[in-house]
């Protein structure tokens, strides 16, 4: 006979082992583990660079390059908004932006007089362009970005495209090297590409010639009008134009249809007497010039434009003062003007020329008032209470709709 207390013990842990199976079954199941982060690559690995402000540029909005230096001639790059006050015309206006960083590129703009008059300042001129192309253009330029970009242009009886823009460093510095005066030729009638009148091209061919004027209208007008970013010329000369057939006005004028600075490198050189040239030089009377070079004087009558209006009269072509003149086009256009005294001076001055561009502002406004008939309007840009400080920018530029001539 079995013992009643242990038959009660084994029927009760039956009993248990039963209900415990029951309660694990109606568990719910473990969510299963989550899967191994993936892995990154290096470069989503990395913080993200902080980027250049981006300017949209909306169809109305003017775009002005300001530059700021103080008593000692030291570049101020401190500034904000508040710090300005700007005027269209005598008319206050808004700014919507004013900031240092940019991602709009530079395009650039060489122009080389090689006329016999500036030939002993040749060689430094070459070595000081050189260096300038180095420090505006990057070495190994960002693959998938607006790169910076520029072209180079000679002038003297002829005014010939050396290279069309390019952020190469290397073909700029080839050009540069073999840059030389247009040759002589033995047939003194030109090809329709570099000569516009056929009377008066032998008589402009035999005395030599310096097209300043029409060397910056082409650059302007024909290079950089279509372009965008922010654009500038430096062009080097004694300023004596000789032979052009557009005007320092109408030169002037194509630079502000274009929105470009016009720096202006003043070297005095010598009094051009003759029709040789002073140097030898690779590039010579090849058809790629603008067309000109048929017509003696180059002067510059005409008027300087007031808010929306016409320019006043300037000084004739006889006796031109080349320094005058050099003054005159980097001054109307927000550009500065630089002298040479001697050709040591010329690589410090490309150096400045330089820093300045990488130093300028970018300001943007709408105008309070739609022109669409292309008039010129003329701008006044002021620091607050800041007497001791120099602003430089454009004296005005021209609505959208105009023409050049």
């Amino acid at each position: 006979m079995r013992n009643p207390t242990v038959s009660s013990l084994l029927l009760f842990a039956l009993v248990i082992s039963s209900t415990l199976r029951v309660v694990e079954a109606q568990k719910p199941a473990a969510p299963p583990p989550p899967p191994p982060p993936a892995a990154q690559s290096p470069a989503a690995q990395q913080p993200a660079e902080p980027s250049a402000t981006t300017l949209k540029i909306q169809a109305r909005e003017v775009v002005l390059p300001v530059t700021v230096r103080d008593k000692h001639g030291a570049l101020v790059s401190s500034l904000k908004i508040s710090d300005f006050t700007l005027t269209e015309d005598g008319r206050p206006q808004t700014i919507k932006s004013f900031t240092r960083e940019s991602n709009l590129p530079f395009r650039l703009g060489l122009l080389v007089d090689t006329s016999r008059s500036v030939s002993g300042a040749m060689d430094k001129e070459r070595k000081a362009a050189e260096k300038f192309v180095d420090q505006m253009l990057p070495a190994n330029p960002k693959a998938g970005t607006a790169a910076d970009e520029a072209f180079l242009i000679h002038f003297d009886r002829e005014v010939e495209l050396l290279e069309d823009f390019t952020a190469s460093r290397e073909k700029l510095h080839r050009e540069l090297d073999d840059m030389g005066p247009t040759r002589a030729t033995g047939n003194s009638s030109a090809g329709p590409e570099t000569n516009g009148d056929d009377s008066g091209s032998s008589q402009a061919r035999r005395r030599g010639g310096t097209q300043l004027y029409d060397a910056i209208y082409l650059a302007a007008h024909d290079l950089m009008e279509t372009k965008d970013g922010r654009k500038a010329l430096v062009v080097f000369s004694d300023g004596a134009d000789r032979g052009s057939k557009e005007t320092l006005n109408d030169a002037v004028d194509a630079a502000d249809h274009a929105n470009v600075t016009v720096y202006t490198v003043y070297f005095k050189g010598e009094q051009e007497n003759g029709g040789g040239n002073g140097f030898p030089g690779r590039h010579g009377g090849m058809g790629g010039g603008y067309p000109g070079g048929g017509y003696p004087g180059g002067g510059y009558p005409g008027g300087y434009p007031g808010g929306g209006g016409q320019r006043g009269p300037t000084t004739s072509a006889n006796g031109q003062d080349g320094k005058k003149n050099m003054e005159r086009i980097a001054t109307r256009t927000g550009g500065r003007f630089f002298e040479a005294k001697k050709t040591d001076n010329l690589d410090e001055i490309y150096g400045q020329i330089a820093e300045e561009l990488r130093g300028q502002y970018l300001l943007t406004y709408t105008p309070d008032k739609v022109d669409n008939d292309g008039g010129y309007h003329k701008i006044a840009l002021k620091a607050n209470g800041k007497d001791d400080l120099q602003v430089v920018t454009r004296e005005g530029y021209y609505a959208p709709g105009g023409e050049t001539k």
